[in-house]
């Protein structure tokens, strides 16, 4: 592209939308121009009107911009940092920092438009993403270098789930985190920021923000500003990154914006008639290629709760895996708050996670729905109307409940409870032991926020000798809670 300044004046401006006129060549689409009194307005070029007229976006508000004022390109593309210096740091769309520190030192910036991998680059095998929590390991194995999404209401653990997943990546694997929030509102933005700060999660990590009062074509460039930083570790520094995105409706949304402000004609429920092209260029940049993976989790926001909705259809076509959080779970206290049944990976095949683990998660899946069947016969008639064959169903489906919940590093802090990481084959021995009845005689309890499943014989004889000592039936709630927290601290201690 020519480094040569072009020169052209404004002609029309509507709201995020602006014409511009060049008097000899009009630059290229997705080229950056700059206007304004202070040269602080950019506007990315989206279609060519004709010979002399361009029509732009601005990525800006447009406060203060008239017509007759002049706009300058180097035809040059908006770009953003690339470098171990971004390690650490928050930004917006072009690239500055906002998070009131030092200003990064200048150094190498790249186009945020790349495109993906060419599939000779990718890697032909799939591998799985462990992350050490061990309901999504066993159940709902993730694909390396692939797309998972997260559905789930406000307060249901989705951060809390997500600084997990980062906390265990970051600590295991030396990969780069990355989060990029599309549509974020700033509270949420602010609370993150200071949660990773103080997890001690934010030198392994880059934060990038498209806020929600901010003018659509912010928004909607700051997933690919997110992706160029992501693609530099992948293929020049050939580490593992996480891509966290939150929310990858609000993208759809502020295409959608976007094209109606273009004046495009809408399509059904009046999407743009692009949304494919424009969801398939950003998804398909999130890919596993012979130098490294970028494994994305993506928060899903479903319209009106409708799953044939098309901005749930696209993205849903994208993924390899969806996690559902449950509202019911989170109020019974069995955190994570996965719904299990309703969660799914295309990675649960024999031919990927091997014959024994994936018989092992049918059976799982099996004893969890036949629990779910007779809540119904338990809640009307209690468990001694049920025959011996269904108690024992409803006896294993408690434990294994119990077992797949897991204290977090990431609320130690809330619960007292030393966080755990599980490896996938001592979650897959305990789940088996479990539904081999070796530990039919154990209380439920024993089970609740535990790592492996050793652990639960530890408790129960450190219960037991608490018992013994005097902790009476008619001891408090609050005695009993204390020796549970205490038991498993002595576990871990152990």
């Amino acid at each position: 592209m020519g480094q040569d300044v072009n020169i052209g004046k404004v002609t029309s401006i509507r709201g995020s939308v602006v014409d511009i006129w060049f008097a000899d060549h009009i630059p290229a689409i997705n080229a950056l121009l700059i206007t304004g009194k202070d040269k602080q307005m950019h506007l990315e070029v989206f279609t060519q009107l004709d010979d002399h007229h361009v029509r732009a976006i601005a990525l800006n508000p447009t406060q203060g911009l008239a017509r007759g004022m002049a706009v300058e390109t180097d035809g040059r593309e908006l770009t953003v940092p690339v470098g171990n210096n971004i390690l650490g740091r928050m930004f917006d769309v072009f690239g500055n920092t906002i998070d009131h520190l030092e200003p990064i030192p200048e150094g190498e910036r790249r186009n945020i438009h790349q495109s993906p991998p060419p599939l000779s680059k990718r890697a032909v095998k799939s591998e799985i993403f462990e992350t050490g929590i061990k309901a999504i390991d066993v159940l709902i194995p993730l694909e390396k270098g692939g797309k998972a999404g997260l559905f789930g209401g406000a307060g249901v653990g989705k951060t809390v789930l997500l600084t997990e997943i980062i906390h265990n990546m970051v600590g295991k694997t030396h990969g780069v985190s990355m989060f990029c929030g599309i549509g974020e509102r700033c509270r949420e933005g602010n609370e993150l920021y200071n949660t990773m700060k103080d997890a001690g999660l934010l030198k392994d990590m880059v934060m990038l923000f498209g806020q929600m009062n901010e003018p659509p074509g912010a928004r909607f460039r700051v997933g690919h500003a997110a992706l160029t930083m992501a693609e530099y570790f992948r293929d020049d520094e050939h580490r593992d990154v996480l891509l966290l995105i939150d929310n990858i409706f609000r993208f759809i949304q502020a295409g959608m914006e976007v094209s109606g402000l273009m004046g495009q004609m809408p399509s059904r429920l009046g999407y743009q008639p692009t949304m494919g092209t424009e969801l398939a260029e950003l998804e398909e940049r999130i890919a596993y290629t012979n130098s490294g993976a970028i494994t994305s989790i993506q928060a899903v926001y479903v319209p009106a709760d409708d799953l044939t909705d098309p901005a749930a259809v696209h993205t849903f076509s994208h993924l390899s895996a969806s996690i559902a959080l449950s509202r019911k779970k989170a109020s019974e206290g069995l955190y994570p708050s996965i719904d299990l049944l309703h969660s799914n990976s295309k990675m649960c095949t024999p031919g990927i996670i091997g014959e024994k683990h994936y018989n092992l998660a049918q059976q799982i899946r099996e004893t969890l729905a036949q629990y779910e069947e007779l809540k119904d016969i338990i809640s009307m008639l209690g468990m001694e109307q049920l025959s011996v064959k269904d108690r024992n169903v409803v006896n294993r489906a408690r434990k294994l409940e119990r077992f797949l919940t897991q204290p977090f590093f990431a609320t130690e802090q809330f619960s007292g409870i030393k966080g755990t990481q599980v490896s996938l084959k001592d979650t897959l021995e305990g789940c088996e032991r479990i539904l081999a009845d070796e530990f039919k005689d154990y209380p439920e309890s024993a089970f609740y926020m535990i790592g492996t499943i050793d652990e639960v014989k530890k408790i129960a004889k450190y219960d037991h000798q608490n018992k013994q000592s005097g902790l009476s039936k008619e001891g408090t709630q609050a005695e009993k809670a204390e020796v549970k927290v205490t038991a498993k601290e002595k576990v871990i201690t152990d």
